[in-house]
């Protein structure tokens, strides 16, 4: 995910704080990637974005904006990404990802 360490704005709209984001699937094995906030004792903080799980092909590049109140947006520590694995029948061995940015 980019940026590394993100900074929350403004937004147009009073109390809700925005950052937006890059993500990019360098995984060929994971399609879906989830989205998550929290804080320093990763507990989750609600926050909104246009899709919490998110379809990224591989080698591809998603824009997304993630919205937080005012009042969370104080707790907000990390911004996450986790990769979601299909189930199969497959014998290989997968490996579930969680990437995180970290709020200046």
């Amino acid at each position: 995910m980019m940026p590394t360490y993100p900074k929350l704005g403004l937004t147009h709209i009073e109390g809700v704080k925005k950052v937006e984001m890059k993500l990019f699937n360098s995984r060929s094995d994971v399609e879906f990637y989830e989205i998550g906030v929290f804080d320093v004792l990763w507990k989750p903080i609600p926050f909104v974005s246009l899709y919490k799980i998110m379809k990224v092909d591989y080698l591809s590049t998603v824009n997304f904006n993630v919205y937080i109140s005012e009042e969370d947006s104080l707790g907000a520590e990390y911004l996450c990404s986790m990769s979601k694995l299909r189930a199969d029948t497959s014998n290989q061995a997968m490996v579930a990802s969680k990437i995180c940015s970290r709020f200046k």
